[in-house]
């Protein structure tokens, strides 16, 4: 099985990395070069990606090569650093550092240089206008730590990618990557009622609880991070939900799981994988107990992809590397570099 045997069911997807320099790039580059003449690509980013020198490290990244009649989205100033012959189609009214967000086809095959913005609804209207220009596949490029655009609310898949410069330990590199996929892979909850009462009351509240007799009571707070108390207080035995907009922290769980044990008996329910920033071991402590987490949309992380390559001078064995990943999480691995 390929990366574009994984990807031929969806017409969205995000490519997302643990880190800085684990092959996030590299792995565009291969479905790209893989889907030349198969797709009408769209392509935008988060952030910027595809310069010559990364900007954290100071070191050399590979670049962004796309085929003629692939469009693009990115920034003014991504746009002059991009050696295509490009024909603009629309521009967006979306500002960034960079400059506005312009849309253009490559009339050309060559480098490019992609900007993108930094707020969810801008990149799903991207994402919407790509489509509606006729691509039948968009690729959203993600950044450092922003792991929020894998949400469903942008596109329908995800590849995590993930490599040797998030850590020198490869124990370490696995386990954190195999955390990530848990969390991005939590089941969703499929009671209608209660997916409808959640749209419904989280439009204009951030917490809320839903009770056997699917009546809700919300919580007047800006967010849910310092909400435990608040939370604790409407618990009782007839709870049945706790729902939460925004993001579900670390923190949270653990001044609930201090207060209450009243949590054993309620399921969390949060937007997706995305807005959950738990450990590995308060996760596990917090299911250990009977504590239980669902979202509410689920996201289809179709694969991992692997960098054994450290800039910092380091390096996996790409084998044993690849192995230790297939042996802790169920989906699919590759080394597109490697071959693996």
């Amino acid at each position: 099985m390929e990366i574009l045997d994984l990807i031929k069911d969806y017409d969205s997807l995000s490519i997302i990395g643990m880190n800085k320099n684990v092959g996030k790039t590299t792995t565009l580059n291969e479905i790209l070069n893989k889907s030349r003449g198969k797709y009408s690509l769209g392509l935008t980013s988060i952030g910027r990606d595809g310069e010559e020198l990364d900007r954290v490290t100071a070191t050399e990244k590979p670049r962004i090569y796309i085929e003629k009649n692939t469009i693009i989205a990115t920034a003014k100033e991504c746009l002059l650093n991009s050696d295509i012959t490009k024909e603009i189609l629309k521009t967006t009214n979306i500002n960034t550092p960079m400059g506005e967000i312009v849309i253009c086809r490559a009339l050309s095959d060559g480098y490019v240089d992609l900007g993108g913005p930094s707020v969810n609804s801008y990149m799903a209207d991207i994402k919407n206008e790509l489509l509606n220009l006729g691509c039948n596949l968009v690729i959203v490029d993600g950044a450092l730590n922003r792991k929020t655009f894998a949400s469903p609310t942008i596109t329908k898949a995800t590849i995590l990618s993930t490599g040797a410069a998030l850590s020198r330990s490869m124990l370490n590199v696995v386990e954190e990557t195999a955390h990530t996929v848990k969390l991005l892979s939590l089941p969703h909850e499929t009671d209608k009622e209660v997916l409808r009462i959640c749209e419904e009351e989280l439009k204009n509240v951030r917490v809320g609880v839903i009770y056997k007799d699917l009546s809700f009571k919300t919580l007047d707070v800006k967010t849910s991070l310092d909400a435990a108390k608040e939370i604790v207080s409407l618990l009782d035995e007839n709870s049945v939900y706790v729902c939460i907009k925004g993001v579900f922290t670390e923190s949270l769980i653990e001044d609930i799981m201090k207060l209450t044990p009243m949590y054993k008996n309620v399921i969390f329910l949060c937007e997706d994988g995305t807005k959950l920033f738990i450990s590995k071991e308060t996760l596990y402590k917090f299911t250990k107990q009977g504590g239980c987490i669902k979202v509410l949309k689920s996201i289809k992380v179709l694969c991992v992809t692997t960098n054994p390559k450290s800039p910092y001078g380091y390096e996996f064995d790409k084998v044993k590397f690849v192995k230790a990943l297939k042996e802790k999480i169920d989906i699919p691995v590759f080394d597109v570099v490697g071959g693996i």
